[in-house]
Formats: C-alpha cells, sequence, structure tokens
C-alpha cells in the first residue's frame, strides 16, 4: 500500500499553502485509490518545541532510556515511524518572516534523529531512511523571490528544506511557490493559478 505524508503547517482556514498541498493530495488519491494518507498540520497540533530532558533522552542508548525518557520520545518515535513508512512527502509551508513556521521546525526537531534517520560514520554523516522518498513542498510567499535574481537572497525557506531533507537522503524534491500573495489583487490570483497549473501538470 503506498503512503502519503501530509504536512500542514499554516493555521488559517483560508491559507494558500495547505490548498495547493490539498489539491495535490487530492490528485495523488485519484492515481492512488489504495494508497493511506497520514495528515498534520504542525500549528494546529502545537507540536513541542525540544527542552533539555528530550535531548537527553535522544542521547541516551535506547537500552538505557528510562520509562520517563521513553514516555518522552514517544511523539518523536511515532512522527519518525511516519516519516519511514512513507513513499511520498507533501509539504504545505506558508513563508514567515522569510523562513518556515516555528511548528515546522518543530516537526523536523523530532523527526532528524541520530540513530533513527541519520547516523555518524567514519566518512561523515549517512542517511537511515529508505530510498527513494519523493517530496513535494508548496508554499505561500507574499513577494516573489526568482533563482538567480539578487531578490532570491532573502529566501530562506527553498534553500533550508532542500538542504535539511538532503541531509536525510531525500533528493527527488519539487517545490511549488504561489508568489506575490501579498500583493492582493491580480498578482495575487496570478500566483496561485500558476501553482496551480505546475499543480497540474505534476506526473504522481
Amino acid at each position: 500500500m503506498p503512503t502519503l505524508l501530509h504536512i500542514d503547517s499554516s493555521p488559517r482556514s483560508a491559507s494558500v499553502s495547505t490548498k495547493l498541498s490539498a489539491e495535490f493530495v487530492e490528485k495523488w488519491m485519484e492515481q492512488h485509490p489504495d494508497g493511506r494518507v497520514i495528515h498534520h498540520n504542525t500549528t494546529l497540533e502545537k507540536l513541542p518545541f525540544i527542552d533539555e530532558s528530550t535531548l537527553g533522552a535522544f542521547f541516551t542508548p535506547a537500552e538505557a532510556r528510562s520509562t520517563e525518557q521513553k514516555q518522552q520520545l514517544a511523539l518523536s518515535d511515532k512522527l519518525v515511524d511516519e516519516l519511514i513508512a512513507a513513499d511520498v512527502l507533501v509539504f504545505g509551508v506558508p513563508m514567515w518572516n522569510l523562513g518556515i513556521p516555528a511548528s515546522l521546525k518543530a516537526w523536523i526537531d523530532l523527526i532528524v534523529r541520530a540513530g533513527r534517520t541519520f547516523t555518524y560514520t567514519a566518512n561523515g554523516v549517512a542517511p537511515l531512511l529508505p530510498a527513494g522518498k519523493k517530496a513535494y513542498v508548496f508554499t505561500a510567499r507574499g513577494g516573489s523571490y526568482p533563482h538567480d535574481t539578487p531578490a532570491s537572497a532573502f529566501d530562506q525557506q527553498e534553500p533550508y528544506l532542500k538542504t535539511i531533507f538532503g541531509f536525510l537522503g531525500i533528493q527527488e524534491i519539487t517545490f511549488i511557490h504561489a508568489e506575490n500573495q501579498s500583493r492582493g489583487g491580480d498578482a495575487s490570483l496570478a500566483g496561485v493559478a500558476k501553482a496551480e497549473e505546475e499543480i497540474a501538470a505534476l506526473a504522481v
């Protein structure tokens, strides 16, 4: 059974990034009617940030963890298991202050774990996730940050996500941006329309 992990991060009911990610998931389900979708909204679910006790549990060998530490890692273990099981990853990501929402960073911090999703070797870091996962990232941005332009230096969203997912061995990543959402009017509508055209053209 193919599995899709769908992660949204906007709290807004009229979120453009959530709308776009949902359109892709609907298209994927049409092509994979036997598929399973696991969905989270990191902001609405109020995922916790890493604290000192959680860090201690992360770096305690599994066989030495106390009952309390195992309980502290229960959510992280669940999220990691979902990530490992997923064939396709889908993210709805608004751009906030040039980057990603803090709640999405909280999810990332819970799933990027030594010994579970990556490992240290004599030659550096190596991913532990099964190979071949595909990721699709749908963003909504107030402005426009085309590659190879001065404005691209302000984009701290796509480069970070590409780097952190690559760190885990996820290399096949498609980004679709709904740009100019803060400009309103025709510019905003055009940004969404362009993104929807790109979704329609995707082979899933």
